[in-house]
């Protein structure tokens, strides 16, 4: 070190570029033993975050464009970004419930049953569209809140009561639909347009990734002041600026991309306001604080005087609306309302999406982004799979072998977490 000291003392004031490039040569490979060094540390820790998940995803678009030259079309990315809304949002409100460390089974029947009562009191009842709505999803609230109730009260796993609210709200979706049993939407009526609005003017997605870019960045210095201000851990300026500066480089090139086909959707508009929102209620609320610290044990927060019972049964109230949000974007992406609505793999792609994104089934862990993130995933799988006409049977084991691993690394992350004392 003291020879160190004495070379750099020993340079001229304006050396030449070949005298600079061994300092800049040391400086990054010093950058990269230290992001090393985090990346090892962060890996026994089992705090890797996100980053297995984008990896997976990257790995995932790299095969399907090598497979099919249209996979990474602007026309194939613009679907992929109005597909994965639906499944999304209910994923979304399940985040709410993995948190708990619970699980919510009745999400398929609650998005089907809002699906239904909307269609029947629009076509069959002539209820204006925007009222119709409004029912249906407050029929979802409605199923949720009964359902937290139950679990809040009787203390029976949630996975049971929601279990029985899977049949439940099947059984009353198929009263509601009655003996037609298919409901067609009006294609252009207000929910059919969910998912086939687009804006054409580039400046919309643009300014989307703008807004979203300078946001994020503004979020992480306040939360960074707050945190050097109690003496807590915080990032720097420097960590805030690559990350800020790599999410930017993403916005704009999805946003480019976007613009290249019909421009923004409105339906990944809303999708990313709302997924915003709950992040924001979660992670910078008083309510969100009780969400996490009630998922890291249920008699340490009764002893810090939380309220048990309005938590629980608020979060399957919040499953349930997101659950009936999304049915009825599902019902506009097919303009059609029928007896199957709600079945078929649509729980466990919504379960599966919320896990593979990150979100542990331990409790306590999670962000309302890991569902976007794990639906990513899913949808890109099932639209490869479209394009290269692979059976939907490799489909499904493709999809369980990616949620088997997002399991097993969240296990092993728990473990870790234990073994340095943070779980």
């Amino acid at each position: 070190m003291h020879d160190m000291t004495d070379n750099t003392r020993a340079e001229p004031p304006a050396p030449a570029a070949g005298a600079r490039r061994p300092h800049g040569t040391r400086a990054a490979a010093g950058a990269v033993e230290r992001s090393a060094a985090v990346f090892r540390d962060r890996l026994r820790a089992g705090e890797l975050g996100s980053l297995p998940v984008v990896l997976v995803l990257a790995v995932v678009w790299i095969v399907f464009q090598s497979l099919n030259a249209n996979f990474l079309s602007p026309r194939n990315l613009s679907n992929l970004s109005v597909d994965i809304v639906g499944t999304g949002l209910i994923a979304v409100g399940i985040v709410f419930v993995l948190l708990l460390g619970e699980l919510d089974l009745s999400v398929g029947s609650i998005s089907g049953l809002a699906a239904a009562v909307f269609a029947v009191l629009n076509v069959n009842h002539g209820v204006p569209e925007w009222l119709a709505l409004i029912v249906g999803v407050l029929a979802g609230t409605v199923a949720g809140t009964v359902q937290g109730f139950s679990y809040a009260r009787t203390r029976v796993p949630a996975f049971v009561v929601t279990l029985a609210g899977l049949l439940t709200w099947n059984g009353v979706m198929l009263s509601v639909l009655g003996t037609s049993g298919t409901v067609n939407l009006d294609e252009n009526g207000l929910v059919a347009k969910l998912t086939s609005s687009y804006f054409t003017d580039p400046a919309a997605a643009y300014g989307l990734a703008a807004l979203g870019t300078g946001m994020v960045f503004l979020s992480s210095c306040l939360d960074r002041r707050r945190r050097k201000a109690a003496g807590m851990p915080h990032r720097s300026l420097r960590d805030i600026a690559a990350r800020t500066a790599g999410l930017a480089v993403i916005s704009f090139a999805a946003a480019y991309v976007l613009n290249r086909f019909q421009g923004l959707p409105l339906a990944l508009l809303i999708f990313l306001v709302v997924v915003a929102g709950l992040d924001i209620l979660l992670r910078r609320t008083h309510y969100g604080r009780q969400v996490y610290a009630l998922g890291g044990g249920v008699e340490a927060a009764r002893r810090a005087s939380l309220s048990v019972t309005r938590v629980q049964t608020t979060v399957l109230a919040v499953s349930g609306t997101m659950a009936a949000v999304g049915g009825l974007f599902m019902a506009s992406r097919i303009t059609s309302v029928s007896q199957g609505s709600g079945s078929g793999v649509l729980l466990l792609n919504a379960i599966a999406a919320a896990v593979i994104g990150g979100t542990s089934l331990f409790g306590g862990r999670g962000t309302t982004w890991s569902a976007v993130l794990g639906m990513l995933v899913i949808q890109s799988i099932a639209s490869g799979m479209a394009l290269t006409d692979t059976p939907t049977a490799v489909q499904l084991v493709i999809t369980g072998g990616v949620l088997f691993a997002a399991v097993v690394i969240d296990s092993l992350a728990r473990r870790s977490q234990e073994a340095h004392g943070r779980a």
